[in-house]
């Protein structure tokens, strides 16, 4: 094989360039984190601007499968991201609609019946003769100007305290505003861009790469996205089955915050396995308030609601949608929660989903690096608009 002088000096600069890397690790890690950090509402924008296209392709494929008005197909991305944004205030609205006013009844219950429950308890100690009979002689011997200074001087040192954490909270608030509204601001440039921005990454990946690795980089991306794609169509199809049996079986056991609860459990079923406990945790604790009796059967109601949902209603509708075995589904949740936590268990399940249609396909002689689609929204054709720009 004989080497050319480009060559040479490419291998040459990328060693220095290596060299540079690890010798001066520190400084290259402070400027990694540093572009990291200012690129976190990029990132996120991105998530948002899939998440939103997921929706606006469902629109599209629709309403807009058969026009033919230049003018409104010309327009199609901005109306069904239009479309989108106001089904998910809807949504939204909804959902805090079931949730506030049962949960404002909840507190006013659980302030009714505080000072009741303490009285109770304070009454059960005491007849239990814990109280020393010498308890008020004791209590008249406290040197209460003493302990009053203390008091006062405790507050006076903790108003510092207080005042960092309200400007730490404050600045918090602030900066976790400003990178949602960048975020979404830049999901919504994407979205309405999304044809253009894809043929040109399209023209782009084409150009600097050969057309084998070409070709099996846009296959593993399309099976990525489409099973990233049904996992979260999966998730949220799994969320609303689970929230209306929850509330549907409180409802026939006569349990009080149907509604409020099938909510509740439907928003946080997106947490792929545990999220039924977790809104099981929240109902227990609020239907406790007003019935512990009602607070065990609910507790019961969940731990079996968890069980179908855990062993049958996820690995069917989330597993078979992606096309993973339930064993791996709930492996794969496993592991990556127990690595990564909540968001690890929620993208290990398509990642999982992924490598094993990869893996499969490689096995069994499949990859013929053709793109696959998804059924729900079909990815976008960026061939004519490349040929048109490319014919520019």
């Amino acid at each position: 094989m004989k080497l050319s002088w480009k060559t040479c000096i490419r291998v040459g600069i990328s060693a220095f360039l290596v060299y540079l890397g690890i010798h001066y690790w520190s400084g290259v890690s402070g400027v990694l984190k540093t572009l990291l950090g200012a690129a976190v509402p990029l990132i996120i924008g991105c998530f948002v601007a899939y998440l939103l296209n997921i929706m606006m392709g469902f629109y599209e494929k629709h309403l807009f499968k058969k026009a033919t008005n230049k003018f409104i197909v010309k327009r199609k991305s901005a109306i069904c991201l239009t479309l989108t944004l106001l089904t998910l205030v809807g949504i939204i609205a909804l959902v805090l609609a079931l949730v506030i006013p049962q949960l404002i009844d909840c507190v006013k219950l659980l302030i009714e019946k505080a000072p009741g429950a303490i009285e109770t308890v304070l009454s059960y100690v005491e007849g239990l003769g814990i109280i020393p009979e010498d308890i008020f002689a004791m209590v008249s011997e406290i040197d209460w100007k003493s302990k009053i200074g203390d008091i006062m001087s405790t507050l006076t040192s903790g108003v510092g305290s207080a005042m960092n954490v309200v400007v730490s909270t404050v600045s918090s608030v602030v900066s976790g505003v400003t990178t949602a509204t960048v975020a979404i601001i830049f999901a919504i440039y994407i979205a309405l861009g999304k044809d253009k921005i894809g043929g040109q990454v399209d023209r782009l990946a084409n150009h600097f790469l050969s057309k084998k690795i070409y070709d099996k980089a846009k296959y593993i991306l399309s099976v990525a996205d489409e099973c990233f794609h049904k996992f979260i169509v999966g998730q949220c199809t799994e969320a609303v089955i689970l929230g209306a049996l929850c509330a549907l079986g409180m409802f026939i056991l006569r349990l009080p915050y149907a509604a409020m609860m099938g909510a509740v459990t439907a928003f946080t079923a997106l947490i792929p396995i545990i999220g039924a406990l977790l809104g099981g945790a929240i109902g227990v604790f609020l239907i406790f308030i007003e019935s512990p009796m009602q607070a065990l059967i609910f507790l019961i109601f969940i731990i079996v609601l968890q069980q179908l949902e855990g062993d049958l209603i996820y690995p069917k509708v989330v597993g078979t949608t992606i096309g993973l075995p339930g064993v791996w589904v709930f492996t794969a949740a496993t592991l990556g929660g127990g690595m990564f936590g909540i968001i690890g268990m929620m993208a290990s399940v398509p990642i999982a989903a992924t490598l094993y249609r990869l893996l499969r396909s490689e096995l069994n002689g499949e990859t013929n690096f053709i793109p696959v689609k998804a059924e729900s929204a079909p990815a976008v054709d960026i061939s004519e608009n490349t040929e048109t720009e490319n014919g520019q």
